[in-house]
């Protein structure tokens, strides 16, 4: 049987949740599980709305082309089911006594169900007792001791699901996880819980759930099957993989999981690079100091609280004030420092020079031009600080005056608020720089000055790459300015992480396809 094969390889099974309204439904479902790459089917008989146990059930089995796991979770656990308790166990036993692979019985219900078996429980059966708390993470105490009770209840398989409130939540079960000594399911539900679902093959966990498509759950913050094979390499992830990923809030919107998992696949590389909802930088770093978690990418709003986390940040990072790559060295010791503005100030200087193909040896075509950077948080001081050395004169435009103020004096140039640069215009052929949120996904209707100002301007840059083209970019463009996207600094930014991550040369053509894919 297959779910046996999990256990003897050690191998972390994919499970598709499934709901439907009849068996019918269900049994369509299960082949389109099977053609996604899933090892097995959780059948969640609860969101039947009808439901003939002895004939559906027995139907439910001999169709299922994958191993079966039936799940019956009543309200009180978080599920559908408000009817008889003992009308639901009998149905769970039926399922056992039928020939199903899995049964997952609720820790409150495990000692009713036991006496409903009466020691009759099928070998080929496994029963996973869960606990569910959508509340909260408990303390790694409380999760051991919980992990103990439902190993003593009978459960050849132990199943607990919590919530994150905080990404450092995931890390307790991560430790729980590693040091079980029977089979786990150890899950955190929510988007702060996503690592948790992916990780499960390094830590050990004995299966993951991946949904058939995205938004139709039956927990929070499922991934898809297709983004656990396809993004991020699940079959290739094991105890010796090293972890990567974007810490920013909001992340879920970032490209840079598919720039690196396509990237590290090729290479042949052991790393897989994830998403990180962090509110807290220093407490996400702190509760993740192993060498196992290598590397970071750092977004808004982190960047600048990051030069402060780092045990040593490089001299240009210092000067910017802005970290946006962490590499944790062998010793465990942080090392910061800045690729957005090498990124970012390429890019611009390869739109003046209307190619790509041009040799720079002539001097940067930034040198002597009105460089406006709108923003100064920490993308806004890397452009400020890489346009002023390639001898431009900056200006900041910032919705807080005293921090446009504050970055100005620091790069030696002029200070603006937000709302006085409709009217800033002192001379033609400025260049812009975008570095804000303002007109990302989902509020891509926005952007930070009129289309009128835009006339003033040879060259408009955006930093926002989602979209690729926003609004600020398309009325650039109808005004004649020459545009450079995000993704262009996006692209030149990851050439100096992905070099410090792996210690491999980069892949420039690979990374440039991947993002014209997307």
């Amino acid at each position: 049987m297959s779910s046996e094969r999990g256990i003897r390889s050690g191998t972390t099974l994919i499970c598709a949740p499934l709901m439907a309204d009849s068996a019918e439904e269900m049994v369509v479902l299960m082949n389109k599980a099977m053609s996604c790459g899933a090892d097995l089917v959780e059948v969640r008989l609860d969101s039947l709305k009808r439901f003939d146990p002895p004939r559906d059930v027995d139907y439910l089995i001999k169709q299922c082309p994958l191993p079966i796991l039936f799940t019956y979770r009543p309200r009180w656990e978080g599920g559908q089911y408000d009817g008889d308790e003992e009308s639901r166990l009998e149905v769970l036993q039926l399922a056992m006594e039928l020939g199903a692979d899995y049964i997952d019985v609720e820790l409150k219900a495990a000692d009713k169900f036991n006496t409903l078996m009466r020691a009759k429980k099928p070998e080929k059966c496994k029963l996973i007792v869960s606990s569910h708390n959508y509340q909260y993470t408990p303390s790694v105490e409380d999760l051991g001791n919980l992990v103990a009770v439902i190993q003593a209840s009978g459960a050849d398989i132990v199943k607990i699901a919590t919530f994150a409130l905080d990404i450092t939540d995931v890390a307790r079960i991560f430790q729980i996880t590693v040091h079980s000594q029977v089979p786990i399911i150890a899950l955190v539900m929510g988007e702060r819980g996503l690592i948790s679902r992916i990780l499960c093959p390094k830590f050990g966990g004995y299966l993951t759930f991946g949904t058939l498509e995205s938004g139709v759950v039956s927990a929070p913050g499922q991934p898809t099957i297709t983004d656990l094979l396809n993004l991020y390499n699940f079959r290739q992830i094991g105890p010796d993989t090293k972890i990567y990923g974007i810490i920013g809030k909001p992340v879920g919107h970032s490209k840079s999981p598919i720039l690196y998992n396509e990237a590290f696949r090729s290479a042949g590389f052991k790393g897989v690079y994830v998403h990180l909802l962090v509110d807290d930088l220093q407490k996400f770093l702190g509760s993740y100091s192993s060498t196992d978690f290598a590397g970071f990418s750092c977004t808004i709003p982190h960047k600048e609280s990051a030069v402060k986390c780092c045990d040593e940040v490089d001299s240009v990072a210092k000067s910017i004030g802005a970290v946006n790559c962490i590499v944790r060295r062998n010793n465990g010791k942080l090392f910061g420092c800045n690729t957005d503005y090498v990124g970012a100030i390429s890019a611009i200087e390869d739109g003046l020079r209307g190619s790509h193909l041009t040799d720079s040896a002539a001097g940067s075509p930034l040198a002597g031009k009105l460089f406006v950077v709108i923003g100064a948080g920490g993308a806004g001081k890397a452009l400020a600080y890489g346009a002023k050395e390639k001898g431009a004169r900056v200006v900041i435009a910032n919705r807080t005056y005293d921090r446009a103020r504050e970055l100005a004096d620091t790069v030696g140039g002029q200070a603006l608020s937000l709302s006085d640069l409709n009217s800033f215009c002192p001379e033609d052929d400025m260049v812009l720089a975008n570095t804000t949120s303002i007109g990302m996904q989902p509020k891509i209707d926005e952007s930070p000055i009129s289309k009128e100002a835009l006339k003033s301007y040879k060259l408009v840059f955006d930093a926002v790459y989602t979209p690729k083209i926003t609004r600020l970019l398309k009325e650039a463009d109808e005004c004649g300015a020459k545009i450079v996207t995000g993704v262009e600094m996006f692209i030149g930014q990851a050439y100096e992480q992905y070099e410090r991550f792996t210690g491999l040369p980069v892949p420039k053509e690979l990374f440039r396809h991947i993002m014209a894919t997307y």
